[in-house]
Formats: structure tokens, C-alpha cells, sequence
């Protein structure tokens, strides 16, 4: 999640102080996305020491105020410039779930998948029931229908990738898909010297 070069981007709109980075982040992603302060604030840190962001002062009432650098300006337009690249590798949790429940001897990978689904099926309801009358502006409106629209696709995607994991499953016997732990060792590892000296010093 681009947290970072968002609040960059709303910094390039002028100076802004935490809790007004969060309130722009909120109206700006239709408020599905919810940052904490301290999440805003470590982010500044981080861009100030990048040079991407510096502190404007202080207002009268001890707001600290943030504006954007001239290369945070470049990093904002690298940005908004870039496609976002997916990776090739998976970080997906449910896949990495379902891939390791199904190598398990005795889990029954189907209530796993109907655990999955029936939460699946919920989250999709929940976003249909939000996708009611849209409230703010026309622009914040927008922002709130094009996030929730992205997570009803991808909840609705989940729903036909579980029911494609069900038929690849029942194709093979629990007993085919166990493995048991390989008996060949890897050749990385914590020497055995290594073992002895922390046994020594207990």
C-alpha cells in the first residue's frame, strides 16, 4: 500500500500537519483505508530523512506543518507516472494457507475452504450494503466508489478462485496430497560448532 507516496501527493497541495494528512488520506480514499497517527507521523519522519519532506513551522495552536520538497515533488510525479507492478511471487495469505493445508496429513482442506468462503461471502455483502447512497462530494463520493468497487472485485475473484481450488482438490485424494517432513536435509543450517559454544556458555 502506497501510504508514503500518498501523503507525499496531498503534500504537494500545500503544508498539512498529521491530523490533517489523516483527514485527507480519509476523504481522499473514501475512508476504507484507516491510518493511525503514529503511522502518519512515522511516515513523515521517514520522508524527511529522505529529503522528500521537511517541517514549515508551527501554527498557534502547536500544529507542526510538513510541506513537500522539490524531490518530493519528482518522487509524486515518478509516482502517479508508474504502473503499479504486481509481483511475480505470492505474498497472498489465503493462497499460502490453502497451498500448506492441502500438503497436511488429516486437515480437511474443504472446511477450510468453506470457512474462507462463507467469510468471503460476507465481506461481499458488507460492501454491497456500503455501496448505498454515497455521502460528501462528488469527488470524495468518487474516491469511496472506485476503492470500494476494487474490493468488491477482488472479493468477488476470491469467491471464484476458492470454487476452482475446490475442484482442483477433489481431484485428489487427501492421502496423495499428504507430505511428510522430507528426511533430506538441508545444507545451510546452523553449524554444529556454533550449537557447542552457546551450550558451553549455558
Amino acid at each position: 500500500m502506497s501510504v508514503r507516496q500518498s501523503l507525499l501527493a496531498i503534500l504537494d497541495q500545500g503544508p498539512c500537519y498529521g491530523y490533517q494528512l489523516r483527514s485527507e488520506f480519509d476523504r481522499r480514499t473514501g475512508s476504507t483505508w484507516s491510518l493511525n497517527v503514529g503511522q502518519i507521523y512515522n511516515t513523515l519522519d521517514r520522508l524527511e530523512r529522505d529529503g522528500l519532506a521537511e517541517k514549515a513551522g508551527a501554527d498557534e495552536h502547536g500544529h507542526v506543518y510538513w510541506r513537500i520538497t522539490d524531490a518530493g515533488r519528482d518522487e509524486v510525479r515518478r509516482w502517479l507516472d508508474s504502473p503499479v507492478e504486481r509481483s511475480a511471487a505470492t505474498r497472498d495469505e489465503l493462497a499460502i494457507k490453502l497451498a500448506v493445508a492441502a500438503t497436511l496429513p488429516g486437515v480437511d482442506v474443504s472446511q477450510v475452504i468453506r470457512a474462507q468462503r462463507r467469510a468471503s461471502v460476507a465481506q461481499l455483502r458488507r460492501l454491497a450494503d456500503s455501496q448505498g447512497s454515497p455521502q460528501g462530494t462528488d469527488a470524495e463520493a468518487l474516491a469511496r466508489t472506485l476503492v470500494v468497487d476494487s474490493m468488491v472485485f477482488a472479493a468477488e475473484a476470491e469467491l471464484r478462485w476458492l470454487d476452482r481450488a475446490e475442484e482442483r482438490l477433489a481431484k485428489h485424494p487427501a492421502r496423495a496430497m499428504a507430505l511428510a517432513l522430507s528426511t533430506e536435509r538441508p545444507k545451510r543450517g546452523r553449524p554444529a560448532r556454533a550449537e557447542a559454544s552457546v551450550a558451553a556458555a549455558g
